[in-house]
């Protein structure tokens, strides 16, 4: 799947987002290695505490399929934002040196980096004498 696709999958999926509070709608897609893609939209509740992110949706729903790679993951939302912190850390359990981050703004424009890019000197699997989940 090219990157434009993948882009389209998570804006279509930014309008189903449910964000009445903030009205801050965002779509992801996620690129499993296996060409499966797995999609979340951010899903607000009145306790902001438990907002659910669409980063982190997305990335539930691979691991529930049996995922543990994120090949490539394409973030949408107006202005093409960067992912809160608990998104990247989610992120980064499951995201290596390889796996690319599209963050796009309404219009499909974006930008690729890494998670090393956007959660420098993380703390991930490894910090933990574990290795990652895709190499479990």
């Amino acid at each position: 799947m090219d990157d434009g696709e993948l882009i389209r999958r998570a804006i279509e999926v930014r309008e189903r987002a449910h964000a009445p509070y903030s009205s801050f709608t965002v779509g992801a897609a996620l690129l499993a290695p296996d060409g499966r893609v797995f999609a979340g939209c951010n899903v607000e509740n009145r306790n902001f505490a438990i907002t659910l992110c669409a980063e982190r949706n997305a990335v539930f729903q691979a691991v529930a399929a049996g995922v543990r790679r994120i090949a490539v993951l394409a973030v949408v939302s107006g202005p093409g934002a960067s992912m809160c912190g608990a998104c990247r850390q989610v992120v980064r359990e499951f995201a290596d040196g390889d796996s690319r981050l599209l963050l796009a703004d309404a219009a499909g424009r974006f930008r690729e980096r890494r998670i090393d890019d956007v959660l420098p000197d993380s703390f991930g699997p490894e910090g933990l004498g574990v290795d990652p989940p895709w190499r479990a």
